[in-house]
């Protein structure tokens, strides 16, 4: 019989490794295990050594090592149990399906109980390069020697991504809804560092690369966009206000008062005021912002009509508003402005640039307003020049987000608490100029009241798997632009 497979395994672990490696190696479908990486001479299988995991360097070597229809890769490290059929499922769905890529769920053991890991399905908007494939990547060699006859030399990160991204647009990428293997690890909390771990300036070298990889995708799927340069007018429109400070609010009886107090202290050359929308809290919160708006006419203290808002919503009761300003302001009921001169900065980069949305950057800090890693949050993969192109390749925007008031009331909030202000940037980035400032005037809080803290798998899944179908939207939508 035929072989169909040759397995690739990341090779770190030499005693683990080996007995990962003799076992596969055993399956009548297997005809060859080779080690990534590996350091252990005298180990019977095949090695490929390169200085970076996935650099081009590796990918083409797994392609001219592969002479059988398929390619496993194991594509993270960790000790891994295969379940049972394990090669086999995997070849069963490849062959059924003719995907140029299969991935599976899996499970993931601690101190012998299994939890299940499932993943959500790949679409034409999962273009983050931290989408989760799991542990192992299926791929068909017809679908490998085509990506690699042209993938360039320079590639020392991003040759995994290149790769998946140039399979995607011919072939089909496949999940398997099973758990075809179990995965051996201690579990330790999600740092805030590794949550913000992509925009840490040490890697700024890493986001250019994949930046230029996402860039030619684009390209080539024609839903690329060249540098937008359309500007608002910024005086068409009269309005009582300058600018509102939005404050959407659910229970934040701890940091409210707080919120509302950086916003009140703001100097400024213009009238402004504050708008928070009281979403039926439970707690203080409402009482405490009675008093505040009964001392300061410049709080206007909204509680909806509706009960079925999320932030999103919140947030298109405050734009709607008649005492909605020029400029609505984003503060997060839990954050706090920077300093007194944040909304005159805001305000003054929507004149100089004459843009429908401003973004900042910010301090991550605990409740404590303590620094923490990675500190400043400042999205310089944004830039004029690539950036609302560049954007469907990360998971955020940056804070405070501001927007000019008549262009947010046509584009709308979806009715969502996680990612509706990714989607506005989303649009407003294809049809009109962003500003940014690059300089710290936001402290955005990291505590156990977040609305993202301690999330569980399956809220995770549901929370990325939105954001994919939100660049999904915007990908056919700039397709069809480009038509």
């Amino acid at each position: 019989m035929k072989k169909k497979i040759t397995v690739f395994l990341i090779r770190e672990d030499h005693n683990y490794g080996n007995t990962l490696a003799d076992e596969l190696s055993k399956n009548e479908n297997v005809e060859k295990v080779i080690n990534i990486n590996g350091v252990d001479k005298k180990t019977k299988h095949d090695n490929i050594r390169s200085k970076y995991l996935f650099d081009s360097y590796t990918i083409k070597h797994i392609t001219q090592k592969t002479k059988t229809d398929y390619a496993l890769i194991q594509i993270k490290n960790s000790r891994i149990i295969p379940g049972q059929f394990f090669i086999e499922r995997f070849l069963i769905v490849a062959q059924k399906t003719s995907a140029g890529i299969v991935f599976s769920d899996f499970y993931e053991s601690e101190n012998g109980k299994l939890t299940s890991h499932s993943l959500i399905e790949y679409q034409a908007g999962s273009l983050r390069d931290d989408f989760d494939f799991g542990y192992f990547m299926l791929i068909e060699k017809k679908a490998l020697l085509k990506v690699t006859e042209k993938i360039k030399n320079d590639l020392r990160f991003s040759g995994l991504y290149h790769l998946r991204l140039a399979i995607s647009r011919k072939h089909e990428i496949f999940r398997i809804p099973e758990f075809l293997y179990t995965v051996e690890h201690d579990f330790e909390p999600e740092s805030a560092g590794k949550l913000y771990e992509y925009v840490d300036s040490k890697n700024r070298e890493v986001q250019i690369e994949y930046e230029k990889v996402v860039t030619e995708h684009l390209k080539k799927i024609k839903a690329f966009l060249k540098p937008v340069s359309k500007k608002v007018e910024i005086n068409r429109m009269k309005f009582e206000f300058e600018a509102s400070v939005i404050i959407p609010v659910k229970n934040r009886e701890k940091t409210i008062a707080d919120a509302v107090n950086s916003a009140l202290k703001q100097k400024t050359k213009f009238n402004f005021n504050i708008m928070v929308i009281d979403n039926y809290s439970t707690d203080r919160t409402t009482d405490i912002l009675k008093e505040f708006s009964a001392k300061d006419n410049r709080i206007v203290h909204l509680i909806p009509e509706r009960k079925d808002l999320e932030i999103g919503g919140c947030w298109n009761e405050a734009i709607f508003h008649e005492k909605c300003g020029k400029f609505a302001i984003q503060l997060d009921s839990d954050d706090l402005y920077m300093d007194n001169n944040t909304l005159q900065k805001i305000v003054d980069k929507f004149y100089s640039d004459k843009c429908a949305m401003v973004i900042g950057a910010y301090r991550l800090t605990d409740f404590h307003l303590n620094e923490i890693r990675p500190g400043i949050v400042d999205h310089k993969e944004w830039t004029d020049k690539n950036g609302s192109n560049n954007v469907l390749r990360v998971n955020g925007l940056g804070a405070p987000r501001a927007y000019y008031t008549p262009v947010i009331r046509g584009i709308k909030f979806p009715d969502v608490s996680y990612g509706e202000d990714y989607s506005v940037g989303l649009s407003i980035s294809g049809k009109y100029k962003i500003g940014r400032i690059y300089e710290p005037i936001y402290i955005c809080k990291r505590w156990e009241g977040n609305t993202d803290s301690s999330l569980t798998i399956e809220q995770e899944k549901r929370n990325n798997f939105y954001k994919d179908k939100i660049r999904t939207i915007e990908i056919l939508a700039r397709q069809k632009f480009n038509r």
